[in-house]
């Protein structure tokens, strides 16, 4: 590996993917294999009276919270514990766990579930945004619905605003979405050499850990997670396999049997966790020279009927809640809510795409409303290397917006075709700038995570690469390998990467947050270098390498304030489309992208991410339609819910800009959340200027087109 990493290679999972003959958790056989159900609230809100059950068959079970034993909790060990493992009493969400069927006959388990009648109490649920913030039908959490509040400043917004000689507001709203991955949530668990294996399809397996033996009261060690080749997740198999582990560990516990919990996608889209839905007020105040002087943005999430990882997303909402801007002035109050609505969880930006959708479109609103070329007014006002952040710590970033701009002016012909567009009444083009902070937000890499990674010389002149992220389509079989073996000067095949273990493997951390090869390709790269200096001792040797958090970078996590992030990946997108006034529909003619991801570990992989992200964030902004009815998903199946097909874009054209991050692996920096950030404001600018009407929310469908010009 001598030649420059970012040189393509092929893919190591290649063949078997695209042969067929990769194995999935339902390839997996098992001998005595039983199939469980959830038996699952079907109120948004109620007190439970009674469950009546028919009598169950031999080899028949029914498992519910009177099984988990004493000295566990019936709690799910997550960020919080709030999440109950089973509902008792009452139920907070449709969908939510109340029992588990299992049997070796999937029929048979099927028909004793229709059996089962749960009598209810309704109460009166909260939905919406201003149903939690009034606290109707009482508070769902706490006395307020509150889950977290977060307050940042920078300056003096109130005087600033009060010698303003213009002020442009403005009120920002996106909805669900649905991951929507290839392969649906899937687990197997089973009892063997006297505890608890989990067979998981996931992104985090020593979450899984975690959470089953809390539920069980039993040590980590009594607890093992074997990660099976997972076919996508998207942040959706980030926390929400804990919800189905930490019940079925419960059952395996019980029946000391193996147990397939295995979801159809019917029953995936309707009862899995989405992306958080967002409402941001911005009021912005301008000097005489229209520059920007006074920022105030107030951020709501919909984090739902339990916590789980929405405080996080809440914080990387408000701390990108001011985009690629230095703004002098600037106070961001976020608030996370609960209601009675599924709980929201992780999804690939992790809050950051509804921060910068907001801010990115009312920078387009203010320079509309100044009759002045929006993306000249937006770099007026971009960041500059040692500018403070919102955070009020220093820009450590060698920041190169300038030159992304001019690269993708050049491979899109935008500042000509904004020219050429202006008085055109159906083509319209858009851009937007965005940044996103690689790895956990603050201390969390070192106060919180604190990833190991090993190695080990194997026989044959082999290296055993241990390490707890995984594989999930995004190319870590590979680049992890790539890492390695340059540091080692061996091929990447001499490199064995297994699925992890968490018998085998040490926490290196979870695979989310854009740290995968920024954080942990660091600490391959830099166990690699030891095990080069004692490889020569023999077959076994072993290497490990922990994280240190670098000393320039401080963080006080209890006021959010100081470096909120060691560095951040940089984007530019530009989106042209054409309008029809007849169906009212929108053809997407042109998409290009720019990136700086420090240094790109493999370009082909990282054009398949840029590619993949990009396309992913068009659906959320234009046919991704994830509505509520009563506190139901209304979307069940592919049929009515939608994604881009690869007819229904063309092809994104897509440039990288080398800036390399000296704590990143040859300079790496994360890159599997940016690709999405960009995208939803670039479309709806373009989209704007192509209807003439400013678009203030996502989706933007047809039909909302049609009531927007109407």
């Amino acid at each position: 590996m001598g030649a420059k990493i970012s040189i393509p290679v092929r893919r190591i999972d290649a063949k078997e993917k695209a042969g067929g003959w990769a194995r999935y958790i339902a390839d997996y056989e098992f001998e005595n294999l039983q199939h469980g159900r959830f038996l699952r609230s079907e109120r948004a809100r109620a007190k439970i009276i009674e469950i009546k059950k028919p009598v169950f068959p031999d080899g028949y079970y029914y498992v519910d919270a009177s099984d988990i034993p004493s000295t566990g909790m019936n709690n799910i060990h997550m960020i919080k514990d709030d999440w109950r493992v089973f509902a008792v009493n009452e139920v907070r969400y449709i969908g939510e766990t109340i029992a588990i069927i299992i049997g070796p006959d999937k029929q048979k388990v099927l028909g004793l579930m229709e059996k089962i009648e749960v009598v209810y109490e309704d109460l009166e649920p909260a939905f919406t945004f201003d149903d939690s913030l009034s606290c109707k039908g009482g508070a769902v959490f706490g006395d307020n619905n509150i889950f977290a509040e977060y307050l940042l400043n920078v300056g003096n917004t109130e005087n600033a605003f009060k010698s303003a000689v213009k002020i442009v507001e403005g009120k920002y709203e996106t909805g669900f979405q649905e991951h929507l991955y290839m392969e649906t949530q899937g687990l197997v668990g089973t009892w063997e050499d006297d505890k608890i294996t989990i067979y998981a399809s996931s992104q985090c397996p020593f979450y899984i850990r975690k959470s089953v033996a809390g539920t069980l009261g039993v040590p980590l060690s009594d607890i093992r997670v074997r990660q099976v080749t997972t076919g996508g997740a998207f942040g959706g198999k980030e926390h929400f396999p804990d919800v189905i582990a930490t019940p079925l560990a419960v059952a395996v516990n019980k029946i000391k049997k193996p147990i397939s919990m295995i979801y159809d996608r019917i029953e995936d889209i309707s009862f899995t966790s989405k992306r958080h839905p967002s409402k941001i007020k911005i009021k912005t105040g301008l000097d005489k020279d229209n520059n920007i002087i006074a920022m105030d943005i107030d951020t709501l999430v919909n984090g739902g009927a339990y916590e789980s990882s929405t405080p996080i997303v809440l914080q990387r909402a408000i701390l990108h809640g001011i985009g690629v801007y230095k703004i002098p002035n600037a106070r961001i109050l976020g608030k996370a809510l609960a209601t009675n609505t599924f709980p929201s969880d992780a999804y690939r930006g992790f809050g950051a795409p509804q921060g910068l959708f907001a801010i990115e479109m009312h920078m387009t609103h203010i320079a509309e409303e100044l009759g002045l070329n929006s993306s000249d007014f937006r770099r007026k006002h971009f960041i500059k290397t040692n500018d403070t952040t919102i955070t009020n710590s220093k820009m450590h970033d060698d920041v190169k917006l300038e030159e992304m701009f001019a690269k993708i002016d050049e491979m899109s012909d935008y500042s000509s075709k904004v020219k050429k567009f202006a008085n055109d009444p159906v083509k319209g083009i858009g851009i937007a700038f965005v940044n996103h902070g690689g790895g956990f937000t603050g201390n969390g890499e070192q106060a919180v995570i604190q990833g190991v990674v090993k190695m080990k010389r194997l026989e044959n002149g082999k290296a055993g690469l241990y390490v707890s992220v995984v594989e999930m389509g995004q190319g870590l079989q590979t680049t992890m390998r790539k890492i390695a073996a340059k540091e080692l000067g061996m091929n990447i095949d001499d490199i064995i990467y297994n699925n992890p273990d968490t018998d085998l493997v040490p926490d290196s951390g979870p695979t989310c947050a854009s740290r995968s090869i920024m954080v942990v390709g660091f600490l391959i790269q830099e166990c690699a270098k030891k095990l080069k200096v004692r490889w020569n001792e023999g077959v076994g040797v072993e290497t490990t390498h922990q994280y240190k958090h670098p000393e320039e970078f401080v963080w006080e996590q209890d006021t959010l304030q100081g470096d909120a992030y060691p560095s951040y990946g940089w984007g530019v997108n530009v989106i042209e489309v054409e309008f029809d006034p007849v169906s009212y529909e929108i053809k997407t003619t042109g998409i290009w992208a720019v990136w700086d991801v420090g240094v790109a570990i493999d370009e082909t992989i990282m054009n398949g991410q840029s590619s993949g992200g990009v396309i992913q964030a068009l659906g959320w902004a234009s046919i991704e339609k994830c509505e509520l009815k009563n506190g139901a998903f209304m979307q069940h199946t592919m049929a009515d819910y939608t994604i881009p097909t690869s007819l229904d874009f063309p092809k994104v054209e897509t440039a990288f800009i080398d800036n390399p991050y000296k704590y990143g692996p040859s300079g790496a920096k994360g890159a599997g959340e940016l690709v999405f950030d960009a995208a939803p404001p670039a479309y709806a600018e373009a989209v704007q200027n192509a209807i003439g009407k400013r678009i203030y929310e996502i989706p933007v469908t047809p039909e909302m087109i049609m009531e927007t010009l109407k």
